[in-house]
């Protein structure tokens, strides 16, 4: 499901990308009314701004919400998983009927640093 929805969040972001590039500015017009252009288009004067102010604002409201959606799924714990595996409790083995020994093994040399200490 974070797969499907990661791959969702990035056409949507080439896609706002992408219509952003193509729309022209405010100031583009003026230009156009000076000689150095032309105004129409395929959609006529107005028509592929409104249809690309649109597509834009569709691409924008689906890029919000698949970012939403992955941060809860990522706060929530149902991403994959971390780069580094952390033991969870229920993995560890600790066998309740031996104790816990802190002194070393017999066949432990102490090392030369720790020599002249006693016990």
């Amino acid at each position: 499901m974070q797969q499907l929805i990661t791959v969702i969040h990035i056409l949507a972001c080439a896609g706002v990308i992408g219509l952003v590039l193509l729309q022209h500015g405010k100031g583009a017009d003026m230009g156009a009314a000076f000689g150095s252009g032309t105004s129409g288009s395929l959609f006529g004067v107005t028509g592929s701004s409104n249809l690309l102010s649109k597509l834009t604002a569709a691409c924008v409201a689906i890029f919000f919400v698949t970012s939403i959606t992955l941060a809860y799924l990522a706060s929530h714990g149902t991403a994959n998983g971390s780069v580094i595996k952390v033991p969870v409790a229920s993995e560890v083995k600790v066998d309740a009927a031996k104790p816990l020994d802190a002194t070393p093994p017999a066949n432990v040399e102490k090392d030369s640093a720790t020599k002249d200490i006693p016990n």
